[in-house]
């Protein structure tokens, strides 16, 4: 997948102002109607560490954990993106957050799981700050999680940063189900520890 093109001046790598992100990131902004967004990427653009969206400073925070980035960017949603957006403000809060359990950025999961290191540098690093950045944290991965072993690990990441996990449906196996198809009228549970 290519990076989308950015015009010029819209781009800034520059650490950011979260402390957990000890390296260099490119980070961009960008005003997405009321909503103020953010990007936080890697150097190399192949890994998308968060996107945030925030209309109401003063509201509460929502962290989806899903799989992998697609296309969204600080500027467009994708369809998942979208669907979290509207299942946020639906539920009330006033921002809301992505974070994913493999950061590399690809419209398959096939793309992402052929990779050598699908999880990114930085990754646990992100998903960690935005436990700490949100009020509710819900789990969406599918799944593709079980790739790596890597829903168990995240999920026991975020338990340990003292989070309760929520979930909008596990699967028959127990991953937690993604976002995309759920009906908005299908509320966060949440996920206790097994």
């Amino acid at each position: 997948m290519t990076p989308p093109t950015v015009p010029p001046g819209a781009a800034t790598v520059a650490p950011t102002d979260e402390s957990t992100f000890p390296e260099a990131t490119v980070r961009r902004t960008h005003l997405k109607g009321d909503a103020a967004s953010v990007a936080v990427y890697s150097p190399c653009e192949r890994y998308r560490y968060s996107l945030t969206r925030v209309w109401d400073e003063a509201g509460r925070r929502a962290l989806f954990v899903m799989l992998n980035p697609s296309t969204a960017t600080e500027v467009q949603n994708d369809p998942t993106v979208e669907r979290c957006e509207r299942r946020a403000r639906t539920l009330g809060f006033g921002a809301f957050r992505v974070c994913n359990i493999f950061a590399w950025r690809a419209t398959d999961p096939k793309l992402m799981r052929a990779q050598a290191d699908p999880v990114g540098p930085l990754n646990d690093a992100a998903i960690r700050d935005g436990c700490a950045w949100a009020d509710t944290v819900i789990c969406a991965w599918g799944t593709h999680g079980a790739h790596l072993g890597r829903g168990p690990e995240v999920a026991a990441l975020i338990r340990a940063a003292g989070v309760t996990p929520f979930h909008l449906g596990l699967s028959k196996a127990g991953h937690p189900k993604h976002p995309l198809y759920i009906a908005y009228t299908c509320g966060p549970e949440p996920w206790p520890a097994p």
